[in-house]
């Protein structure tokens, strides 16, 4: 059974930092195309940053590059966001998700497992 449990959400202030984890069972991993979406309140859940597999170029929303980086650890099956230079519009239930279709990497239907989320919220 693929399980995939996040974990370091947290009520931090504006500039501070945050990492993610994401730790992954059930067979997944390496070879997965892994991403961290977000959801605010009141609005859709969104991609902010992608990787392929390790190794690979990751992808980043326009409004999180050059803040947060996505990585991997394969031999702790885990997935990581850093996340720096926060900001209160960064704000969001965060979730990691594993890619179980060939459809747009975006595309939250595109994924067929889901953590149960974390909570940042970042003050001003």
């Amino acid at each position: 059974q693929v399980q995939l449990v996040e974990s370091g959400g947290g009520l931090v202030q504006a500039g501070d930092s945050l990492r993610l984890s994401c730790a992954a069972s059930g067979g997944i991993f390496s070879s997965t195309h892994m991403g961290w979406f977000r959801q605010a309140p009141g609005k859709e859940r969104e991609l902010v940053a992608f990787s392929a597999w390790i190794g690979s170029v990751p992808y980043y929303a326009d409004s999180v590059r050059g803040r947060f980086t996505i990585s991997r650890d394969s031999a702790k099956n885990t997935l990581y966001l850093q996340m720096n230079g926060l900001k209160p519009e960064d704000t969001a239930v965060y979730y990691c998700a594993a890619k179980t279709t060939s459809g747009n990497y975006r595309a939250p239907a595109s994924y067929g497992y889901w953590g149960q989320g974390t909570q940042v919220t970042v003050s001003s």
